[in-house]
């Protein structure tokens, strides 16, 4: 698919086949303009069920070919990501409207996932476990769980759905993925690519749609693990259904209400940058973004000014702009719930610093009225552990400024005081203020004089609390797409048991 819009009706990915089925149809559009992109078929119960039962008749024969095998077809996709990483960041940046340098850095997210799962594949796999009995040895031994149905958002279009499908792949599983309905112009280049990298009928399958396709595939008994990332909401409905599933598992990576602590200590020109960068990049849409600054009351007045100053003049426009800093929102209904958690925080009391939710008209750029923009929105406000503003997760350029007074352990009580728990940052100068916040904040993502955004593949990714369950990184995942078998064979003539059990057969003398 090109990178012009076209009319036609791009369907399905099933069974190595393109499918159009028979559902309704759906546009994608382009965030910045309002514009169509390109049309696409929506997945019914009947096409997820064809996705499935390809998966599931592929299954054996993909999971008796050997690792390096399994990977050979991961490797011609990093070549392919790496050749058209200048088109698809641009077709990202067109689909979900984040900044060209961002939508280039989801592909190349991308790649470096490939990458390490493709090169995983030669690596030592297992472990070797000492028995108490000589003459036993023991392995541990990992095989693929089955069918992994994959769910994966709209913000990281390309990067995230090989955090799931290039692991699960390559230790042997089979895949139906529904790509977010917000980006299925993405979803449609990625099919093509695994089309084109030969990989056999059936391993991967991709069904587009809406959120009654994500249901069918993770409520289906022929998916054995559920890979999911995105909202928690959804996520927990999913996890508290496959919960009552003996046997299946979901791997939910949700949302976060995330801070970062700026005590007395901070650099102040290293704690304005990662709070920038923490609040606005992707216009706030990123499960990371920081939606809390938590500063010491000995350097509040000043940090205040500085991020203020910026936030009134940081660039809002065409996300295809080498010098845009945030492009639009994803679609008017989120400028919406935008909106509605402004217009909560200032019911709760906020003391409103900069309000930049509707942008003047010379800030829109030229043919581009129709988008869905908004600018930051940035507050202060008392601080009280119960306000639904300081605990409900925004997901845009919705910042509260929250000053706090004493040690570090007052810093980290507030930052701990939410549902969430997914990524967090500490920005100071006293290695024991690091410490300490490295130690007790409830984050799965913990960061020093740094943005609490940003990933990089070989590092565990995940949160804790409402913010999920922490699989969906590198090795982690692994664990939610395989089994462990725990392998003991004797090498002994005779049976001799652990923990002096005693192995004698006794009969009675009757």
């Amino acid at each position: 698919m090109s990178q012009q819009a076209t009319e036609q009706a791009h369907g399905h990915y099933i069974g190595g086949e393109w499918t159009t089925g028979d559902g309704p149809t759906f546009e994608s559009e382009n965030p910045a303009t309002g514009e169509p992109l390109a049309t696409f078929q929506r997945g019914t119960a009947a096409d997820v069920d064809a996705a499935l039962e390809a998966a599931e008749s592929a299954f054996v024969e993909w999971r008796d070919k050997s690792y390096i095998d399994r990977a050979e077809h991961l490797w011609d996709i990093y070549h392919e990501l790496r050749d058209r990483h200048e088109e698809l960041g641009e077709i990202v940046t067109k689909e979900c409207g984040k900044e060209i340098s961002e939508g280039k850095a989801d592909v190349t997210e991308a790649w470096h996932m490939v990458e390490w799962a493709a090169g995983n594949a030669r690596h030592p796999h297992g472990d070797v476990v000492p028995s108490e009995v000589a003459g036993k040895d023991s392995y541990m031994r990992r095989k693929p769980r089955g069918v992994v149905g994959c769910i994966t958002p709209w913000n990281f279009p390309v990067a995230i759905p090989f955090w799931h499908m290039a692991i699960a792949l390559v230790e042997g599983n089979t895949v139906v993925w529904k790509p977010a309905e917000q980006t299925p112009w993405c979803g449609q280049i990625v099919a093509e690519m695994f089309e084109d990298a030969g990989i056999p009928d059936g391993v991967f399958n991709m069904v587009q749609g809406f959120g009654d396709a994500g249901a069918a595939i993770t409520d289906d008994e022929r998916v054995d693990t559920v890979l999911f990332t995105g909202s928690a909401e959804v996520g927990h409905e999913i996890a508290d259904k496959v919960g009552g599933e003996p046997g299946k598992l979901a791997a939910c990576e949700m949302g976060g209400k995330n801070g970062i602590v700026i005590t007395e200590h901070a650099d102040m020109d290293t704690a304005i940058h990662a709070a920038i960068m923490s609040s606005f990049k992707t216009t706030g849409q990123r499960c990371v973004s920081s939606e809390r600054l938590i500063v010491h009351e000995d350097v509040y007045d000043e940090f205040k000014a500085r991020f203020v100053d910026i936030a009134e003049n940081v660039a809002v426009g065409d996300p295809l702009a080498e010098d845009t800093f945030m492009g639009p929102a994803i679609e008017a209904d989120h400028v919406e719930k935008i909106r509605s958690y402004n217009d909560l925080a200032r019911e709760e009391g906020a003391n409103v610093l900069v309000d930049r939710f509707e942008l003047e008209d010379s800030e829109i750029p030229d043919g581009h009225e129709n988008g869905h923009w908004v600018g930051p929105f940035v507050y202060e406000i008392e601080y009280d552990p119960d306000l639904r503003c300081l605990n409900e997760e925004c997901f845009g350029p919705h910042v509260a400024l929250l000053e706090y007074s004493g040690d570090i352990e007052r810093a980290v009580e507030m930052h701990n005081a939410t549902p969430y728990g997914l990524a967090g940052a500490i920005i100071s100068e006293d290695y024991r203020q690091l410490n300490y916040f490295r130690d007790h904040a409830e984050v799965g993502l913990a960061y020093a004089n740094l943005p609490c955004i940003g990933a990089e593949v070989q590092l565990p990714f995940g949160g804790v609390k409402k913010s999920g369950n922490g699989y969906p990184s590198a090795r982690e995942a692994i664990e939610a797409v395989t089994e462990r078998t725990a392998w003991t064979m004797n090498n002994a003539e005779e049976i001799k048991m652990a923990q002096g059990l005693s192995a004698d057969i006794k009969i009675s003398e009757d």
